[in-house]
């Protein structure tokens, strides 16, 4: 029997730290509300100390959604503890987000303490959210780069306190993907107590390496991954939703699923994108306007005959609109015949032959054919066929 991979999307938290991405209440629900039905299985809402603004939105997307986890991020600061309660106090399935550096480069430099002090906050801040709800995440910010030995320790000791999840973030997207699944694989092997835990990915893609490394993770044994719409998030942004999830749909052989309804993951995106102010990078996998359109002639040829020879995925299974056959002078004569038939014309191969070297110095003065000049080159070519 597969293993569940449970999704932890933090768009409207992590997501929303993005320069210019700040959005409203209403926003907030709206995006939450379309994140249900998609089927992720815990909203991280936001960080409720931060400000009245996002305490009101934690606590409204507490009241409006109903089958998933909301969730609330906090210090490991009793204060932030005791607001991030207040605001999930309505919630269903509320649960606490809590944690500290677990790397000696922020244990020295960012709380400028010593490993056991941390050790003793990390504990103290786990058993107190633990007071508030039965669900609390621990993070260990910066466990990328956090030595292995204290890590174990680390987890071991926040567990034992409570938590539920242990969440261990790549934070600054340095690991490489064996690198990522060999910490994952330490903890489940060299801490006593995980098994009575989550075990998280939260990975950056600073060095583009975020999807790789959550799968790297999950195969090593976390069983939750936390990720963004688009991939939006802090810097180069998050692991992707669309394409952690794509990768576990189309690889089976993982032995791995998650709840995901994919056919909600274009729409979704454009939802993001257009409430966030975030434009969705043409080739950005999966949700991209160029993801399942083909260019090239050898591309386009072999795709005719048979989709699967350059399409994994087929667009409806992710909600998109179809494929597309884009012609420009790299495409082919099966594209330009292709086009031409959906247009309503009948051409044989030697009309094909003739339109195409036409078609040709169209293509080669403009960056994309479109169907008004297909048509002109059609009309034309009739007119003078019908006088010969």
């Amino acid at each position: 029997m597969p293993d569940k991979i449970f999704i932890f999307d933090t768009t409207l938290r992590d997501g929303e730290q993005v320069p210019g991405c700040k959005l409203n209440t209403k926003e907030k629900i709206e995006v939450a509300q379309a994140l249900e039905a998609l089927g992720v299985d815990i909203i991280e809402a936001g960080f409720p100390i931060s400000s009245p603004g996002d305490f009101e939105s934690v606590a409204a997307i507490s009241a409006h959604v109903k089958d998933v986890t909301v969730c609330g991020l906090t210090r490991a600061v009793e204060k932030d503890i005791e607001v991030a309660a207040e605001a999930l106090k309505k919630a269903r399935h509320p649960r606490i987000h809590t944690g500290i550096g677990s790397s000696d480069i922020h244990i020295k430099h960012k709380f400028n303490a010593t490993r056991e002090q941390i050790l003793e906050r990390a504990v103290k801040a786990t058993a107190y959210a633990r007071k508030f709800v039965p669900d609390v995440e621990f993070f260990a910010e910066d466990a990328g780069r956090a030595d292995l030995g204290f890590l174990a320790r680390m987890i071991e000791a926040v567990i034992k306190a409570g938590a539920t999840v242990v969440n261990i973030p790549d934070t600054t997207g340095y690991c490489l993907p064996h690198q990522y699944g060999e910490r994952i694989a330490y903890l489940v092997n060299n801490v006593p107590n995980i098994d009575k835990a989550v075990i998280s990915c939260h990975c950056h893609n600073d060095l583009g390496l975020a999807t790789a490394n959550s799968i790297a993770g999950a195969i090593a044994g976390a069983r939750q991954i936390e990720c963004t719409i688009n991939g939006i998030g802090e810097r180069a942004g998050n692991t992707s939703l669309e394409e952690v999830v794509m990768v576990i749909k189309q690889h089976q052989s993982l032995g791995l699923y998650t709840g995901i309804h994919t056919e909600h993951l274009n729409p979704i995106s454009q939802l993001v994108s257009e409430t966030m102010r975030v434009p969705v990078q043409p080739n950005k996998a999966i949700v991209g306007m160029n993801a399942f359109a083909h260019s090239s002639g050898i591309h386009q040829d072999g795709f005719l005959k048979q989709a699967e020879t350059y399409e994994i995925i087929r667009p409806e299974e992710v909600g998109a609109a179809g494929s597309l056959i884009v012609l420009t002078a790299r495409s082919g004569r099966s594209a330009l015949a292709h086009r031409f038939r959906k247009l309503g014309y009948e051409f044989n191969r030697n009309d094909v032959d003739v339109l195409y070297e036409r078609f040709l110095v169209v293509a080669d003065s403009k960056k994309e054919v479109e169907d008004a000049d297909l048509k002109s080159l059609a009309h034309q070519y009739e007119k003078e066929t019908a006088t010969v």
